[in-house]
């Protein structure tokens, strides 16, 4: 068994509270669809946003989903690049799995494919 990082960043179109929730809960559930784990197999989430985005913590939205309740979340803010992405949203989700490197399965949405084009998937 191995300790594993899964990338995985989205956008949102404005700095409201049910968005930045809503989009955070679909980025994940992508994350654990693709990667196929379980809440059990997490042994934490990193969530960053960008400094202009501050209606919510995003934690929220994945605290109340059914599992994930005694799952370590931890939320922060992105460093203040010049010219970096705006409206983004960032997670890491560090899980026990037997899956290689090569085999995990990063996840970037919306705008935030403009990040990784090599690893992004389309949801249109």
């Amino acid at each position: 068994m191995y300790n594993r990082g899964i990338r995985g960043a989205t956008t949102v179109l404005q700095n409201e509270e049910q968005e930045i929730l809503t989009e955070t809960v679909i980025l994940l559930r992508e994350m654990i669809t693709r990667n196929e784990i379980e809440p059990e197999d997490i042994c934490s989430v990193w969530i960053t946003m960008t400094n202009e985005l501050d209606a919510t913590f995003p934690a929220r939205a994945i605290r109340q989903l059914e599992g994930w309740d005694l799952v370590p979340l931890m939320c922060s803010v992105e460093i203040p690049v010049q010219g970096s992405l705006p409206k983004c949203i960032r997670l890491m989700i560090q899980v026990n799995t037997e899956k290689s490197q090569r085999e995990i399965k990063h996840v970037y949405l919306n705008d935030a494919s403009k990040l990784r084009p090599d690893l992004a998937i389309s949801k249109n």
